[in-house]
């Protein structure tokens, strides 16, 4: 008779671990993938299926995030950011730099970009220079500023691409319709970094950083490409050839450090959200929500499940671009899941300062609570006072 062959037993833990981890680091994904099983067996699959994904956000997307992590593989935005620091001789202004760095960094290289970028700039600046006890505040105020700065482009923030696309919304009228918000973002901000930030010496480390011009000047001009994708000015099967194959020669780990699971994150949501319209009780209750009020509704959304999944699923029950493109922008402050930028900063500063965890998270809640409280407030005396 033959023996069983034991199976190692720390080989089980191990596996465990890899999925936990997984799991942990790309928990929105899993959710939506949870989420978009879950309606197959509610709709059945059909060549409806196929109209569910978006391609050309996905490919500008894709492009996008391609581009910058080049540009960040030959640290431009770094050295970019610190030598605007170094012009600034207190913490006061410097802070502001930096939150300022990261809100038009936002607006050119997404918010998750930015705040990847510059939170790793701002903790060593604030460190080396002995100002530690700056940073929690300073970090929450730089994913403020990333999740609000991107609202002014179509390529700011990822939702934005997405109804911009979605509703073919012409350039000039998305740029109106996010400006007062905008306009009243910069304000808050800038009242928070002078009130609670004192205007202590500062002095930032010099450092000697080798620059590679001739490929920033490359890989600006594919970033051009993939602005003009965005702006249908190119077409994106076009920019995506071009983009693809210029990194793949130049720059191979670029193409490899593309946020992947938040490409899947929309196809999961795409296929979620094209099965849930198709489902009556869905489709009447959400219809009804938001016929009352759009601004409301969509930023209340965003708090439960993130600004990307509310703009693909309410997209789907309204034609008022307007509200909605409001709504999930200034959503994207409140709670730690309200922008999946948020949990960037939260993972950065824990894994930082692992003793601090539960002073950051109170600090950010109540920081994000007064910007999502006071932007509301506007918008719905904007459009419905």
């Amino acid at each position: 008779m033959q023996k069983a062959v034991a199976i190692p037993k720390h080989h089980t833990p191990a596996a465990a671990e890899h999925i936990l981890t997984f799991i942990k680091k790309n928990t929105v994904m899993c959710i939506a993938a949870v989420l978009a099983v879950m309606t197959v067996f509610l709709v059945p699959p059909d060549t409806r299926y196929a109209r569910y994904i978006d391609y050309k956000t996905l490919a500008c997307l894709f492009c996008t995030l391609a581009v910058v992590a080049a540009l960040k593989d030959i640290r431009f935005f770094y050295i970019l950011a610190k030598n605007i620091v170094r012009l600034f001789k207190n913490t006061r202004a410097s802070v502001l730099a930096l939150v300022y760095i990261t809100f038009l960094g936002s607006m050119l290289i997404a918010n998750d970009m930015a705040l990847l970028t510059f939170l790793p700039l701002s903790y060593y600046v604030l460190k080396d220079c002995g100002r530690q006890r700056t940073v929690a505040f300073s970090f929450a105020m730089q994913t403020v500023a990333a999740n609000l700065g991107g609202m002014l482009t179509p390529f700011g923030n990822p939702q934005n691409l997405y109804l911009y696309t979605r509703f073919n919304i012409p350039t000039g009228a998305f740029t109106l319709t996010m400006l007062p918000s905008f306009c009243l973002s910069v304000a808050l901000i800038t009242l928070a970094c002078i009130v609670f930030v004192k205007p202590e010496p500062l002095a930032v480390a010099d450092e000697v950083i080798h620059f590679d011009k001739s490929r920033s000047v490359i890989y600006a001009v594919l970033f051009l490409v993939s602005v003009l994708m965005v702006f249908r000015t190119i077409p994106y099967a076009v920019g995506l050839g071009v983009i693809t194959v210029s990194l793949l020669f130049l720059d191979r780990h670029a193409v490899s450090s593309v946020d992947y699971p938040l490409l899947f994150t929309f196809v999961f949501f795409f296929i979620f959200a094209g099965n849930a319209a198709r489902l009556d009780v869905v489709r009447d209750t959400l219809g009804a929500l938001l016929n009352k009020n759009v601004v409301l509704f969509s930023s209340l959304s965003c708090q439960f499940i993130s600004n990307v999944p509310s703009a693909i699923l309410l997209s789907n029950f309204t034609d008022n671009w307007r509200e909605l493109l409001v709504g999930v922008n200034i959503g994207g402050v409140g709670t730690l899941i309200s922008s999946l930028a948020s949990l960037i900063t939260f993972r950065e500063y824990t894994v930082r300062y692992p003793g601090h965890t539960k002073g950051y998270f109170l600090l950010y809640s109540a920081v994000s609570f007064v910007f999502l409280g006071v932007l509301l407030a506007f918008n719905l005396v904007l459009f419905h006072g």
